[in-house]
């Protein structure tokens, strides 16, 4: 499972938590403007919007679990199983595969308003990847600087929700997330009075008791609950550095340690990857479970007009700095 998050700092800020109990060597992948992207059903691009995000690459192809394009806009495919229902390629709208999705949209649209337009002729089919690689059923957050949408394709069809908290999980649906946190409107980071009973004084015995009631598990619904308590009272950063340390800080509230969601065989599912992309200039920040340390790459600092594509493998060992 995963989440999802936005954040206004001293710039804009997309990123996620990818949690899994296992890697796909995914890297840090920069599709420049003049690298074809195939498509399986609609029209090639042989030039499109440069993209820089995490992406599995299989075949010389971007399989982006979350990406940002040049113009700022940026996408997360998130883990959505019994729910995301992909359908047969069909007459008169674009047939675009779930794996495709990312690129397709990111490729040729600057901003949601632009989404929406592409959305509105769209079928995810399910179409696979490969053998291999067959289709994962995901929902997807797609973000520019002003506002995010949640995308969920079910039984009942392509659904499209404005998300004006920035932020997305997994189950249940994105309607029904939002509702929870109706549970929790009393819920502050502030000190409150207490209201138990009329003539009874009860303590404030420690700072936090504003947020008593917040919940802390791992499921999807309560990270959901968590992740936007945390975001959308994280202050506004003055700079670059401390912005990206909250928005680090943000994913870092709902982040999962191994041993705590036991999967089976011996496995848990944990935190592979939190990553951090500045859409405004580029620049995307990762950092893994067992490297807390932030790395970065520029996306401006490529051969954006390339054809080929230029993957970072990801630096997993720890880098611990030896202060004397």
């Amino acid at each position: 499972m995963c989440t999802a998050a936005t954040y206004t700092g001293k710039d804009h800020y997309f990123g996620r938590n990818l949690d899994l109990e296992l890697s796909y060597n995914e890297s840090v992948t920069v599709t420049p403007r003049k690298f074809p992207l195939k498509f399986r059903q609609v029209h090639d691009m042989n030039e499109h919007f440069a993209i820089i995000g995490m992406a599995t690459v299989v075949d010389d192809y971007p399989l982006y679990y979350d990406a940002t394009n040049e113009k700022g806009l940026s996408m997360a495919g998130l883990n959505f199983p019994g729910n995301a229902d992909y359908k047969e390629p069909a007459e008169d709208v674009d047939n675009v595969a779930s794996f495709e999705l990312i690129p397709w949209i990111l490729g040729q649209c600057e901003t949601v308003a632009d989404v929406r337009k592409l959305l509105a002729k769209i079928n995810i089919t399910n179409v696979e990847f490969s053998e291999q690689f067959p289709p994962s059923p995901l929902h997807w957050m797609i973000s520019d600087k002003n506002e995010s949408i949640t995308v969920e394709q079910t039984k009942a069809g392509l659904n499209v929700y404005d998300n004006p908290v920035g932020i997305m999980t997994n189950n249940p649906e994105f309607p029904f997330q939002m509702f929870t946190l109706n549970n929790y409107r009393r819920v502050s980071p502030k000190p409150v009075a207490s209201t138990f009973a009329d003539g009874l004084e009860l303590d404030e015995y420690t700072r936090g008791m504003g947020s008593m009631g917040l919940p802390g598990d791992l499921s999807s619904n309560s990270r959901f609950v968590k992740a936007t308590f945390t975001k959308l009272n994280a202050p506004k950063m003055a700079d670059e550095n401390t912005s990206v340390s909250q928005f680090f800080h943000i994913l870092g509230s709902v982040e999962q340690q191994k041993g705590c969601c036991d999967v089976g065989n011996g496995k848990f599912e944990f935190t592979i990857y939190s990553s951090c992309c500045n859409v405004d200039r580029g620049i995307y920040y990762y950092r893994t479970y067992d490297n807390s340390q932030i790395t970065a790459v520029d996306m401006h600092k490529e051969d954006l007009d390339s054809a080929a594509l230029k993957s970072y493998k990801l630096i997993e060992e720890q880098q611990i700095f030896a202060q004397n």
